[in-house]
């Protein structure tokens, strides 16, 4: 009896120390999000020259920002599907950009410098009244499906949905302390609305 109530108490140290190391290595192979944030962003803002604050190539239609992209796993390679990028302005569309799919290596950063085109004029002569009275706010939301390809073998396919508000000056440029915006998990009413991109 004693042996078999011994046998039974080993057992189960042992199926307990399992479950726990099996915990462990989950917890440090457990894949993280990678970070999405517009290091660089201007939009044009009216001024007696008529000019881009920024002073780019671009129209004075044209959005430009630089979004960072950075893979935090020093185990894991990211396979991002189409990137889609929507530029609010309140309740209205400012202009969306697609950015193709691709693959991230571990622990690596990638910048995609690109612009965006104004779709709606009346929009467009709204931000830039805002921005030449001193301060606009604009709301950027992205969204992806990646997969993670940890140790040869590739995940699920996880849907990703990010969002940020981006304050503008009267330069035409990020305003306040923080010139870079880190975007962040999306509520839950833009993840219905965006379900199409998963």
């Amino acid at each position: 009896m004693c042996i078999a109530k011994s046998f039974c108490l080993w057992l189960l140290q042992i199926v307990g120390l399992l479950g726990l190391l099996a915990l462990c290595l989950w917890l440090i192979m457990r894949p993280k999000d990678p970070i999405f944030t517009i290091v660089e962003f201007s939009v044009p803002s009216i001024s007696s020259q008529n000019s881009s604050a920024a002073g780019d190539a671009y129209n004075d239609d044209t959005l430009s920002f630089t979004l960072e992209i950075s893979n935090p796993n020093k185990d894991s390679r990211i396979y991002y599907n189409d990137i889609v990028l929507i530029f609010y302005f309140g309740q209205d569309t400012v202009g969306k950009k697609n950015i193709s799919s691709f693959h991230q290596e571990k622990g690596k950063n990638f910048q995609e410098r690109n612009h965006v085109d104004a779709e709606d004029q009346k929009v467009k002569r709204a931000l830039a009244e805002a921005i030449s009275n001193g301060h606009a706010e604009l709301k950027v939301e992205l969204s992806t499906v990646i997969q993670y390809k940890t140790w040869g073998i590739r995940s699920k396919h996880h849907g990703v949905n990010k969002q940020a508000t981006i304050p503008v000056g009267s330069d035409g440029k990020i305003s306040g302390k923080k010139k870079k915006i880190k975007l962040h998990n999306a509520s839950k009413i833009f993840n219905l609305r965006n379900k199409k991109f998963l």
